[in-house]
């Protein structure tokens, strides 16, 4: 019998900047939630005025973890000390594998409208967190769609009944866009070694057990409990749209400093070091 997962907590998104100044709401990683193995950061970036976001992301590195880049709406470009060019448009996916180390830059294409996405950090295990770097560009029209009594539910990592993303994850890992009209639902399996959350992007979700229901609101995560499965219905008169991610625990140390999440103090000091004398990513 399935053991559904109730929300022990809610936490709602701050705004602040990152890069060059892009304004953002940074929902884990803040002084509410610094983390949820294997999830170390959680940001939605909204503008659409283009001041808040045309400076961009300039060039900065990353080592020890995995960025996935999820785009709503807009374009941005990205290119990255491998050699790796991508375009990312509306409704793709980008996901780096930072690995040993890589220095890239996400500079916005268009110069007005909306620009909306989301990126979520993904901790690598300490044996993998001097893996070679990967990059893969995902488009919109490769990303799996499931429509069913009321839900439409997008694959952008895992699997979702049976219908598989082509992203390639180091941990089990589940990761979806979930809309549901008024009174659908949305079920999924969470094996009990995994953390998961829901994010509400509009509307209002009812969730948890019949007996002790949680409704969350708009710009709030809610971090499930123990159990191996969630169900998720749109509550009231309007339908909800919201983020859903679920991954395997890595249950290991994680120190961090700024752009390297790593095991160990010496481990961070290394990278630091190695970027500041050019061996980076060697």
């Amino acid at each position: 019998m399935n053991h559904l997962r109730d929300i022990t907590q809610l936490v709602q998104g701050m705004d602040t900047s990152d890069g060059a100044g892009v304004k953002l709401k940074r929902i884990i990683a803040g002084p509410e939630l610094n983390q949820l193995d294997p999830f170390l950061l959680l940001d939605e970036f909204k503008n659409d005025d283009s001041k808040d976001y045309a400076a961009g992301f300039p060039e900065h590195p990353h080592r020890g973890f995995e960025t996935i880049t999820y785009m709503m709406s807009g374009a941005f470009t990205h290119r990255d000390s491998k050699g790796n060019v991508g375009h990312l448009t509306s409704g793709s996916v980008q996901w780096i594998t930072a690995g040993k180390g890589v220095i890239h830059s996400e500079m916005p294409e268009q110069t007005d409208g909306l620009a909306w996405g989301y990126q979520l950090w993904l901790n690598l295990p300490g044996k993998l967190k001097m893996t070679e770097p990967k990059y893969q560009d995902i488009g919109a029209h490769l990303l799996p769609v499931v429509e069913k009594e009321g839900a439409r539910v997008k694959v952008l990592a895992g699997d979702y009944q049976g219908t598989k993303s082509p992203a390639q994850s180091f941990i089990p890992f589940d990761y979806f866009d979930v809309y549901l009209t008024p009174g659908a639902s949305f079920t999924q399996p969470t094996p009990a070694d995994r953390n998961a959350f829901l994010y509400v992007i509009e509307g209002k979700a009812k969730t948890g057990t019949a007996e002790e229901p949680t409704y969350v609101k708009p710009n709030y995560l809610g971090v499930y409990g123990a159990g191996d499965s969630v169900r998720i219905q749109a509550e009231g008169d309007k339908p909800a749209h919201l983020l859903f991610a679920s991954g395997q625990k890595i249950n290991e140390p994680v120190v961090r400093g700024g752009p390297f999440v790593m095991n160990t103090m010496g481990e961070l000091k290394q990278a630091f070091y190695d970027y500041q004398t050019g061996n980076f990513g060697k």
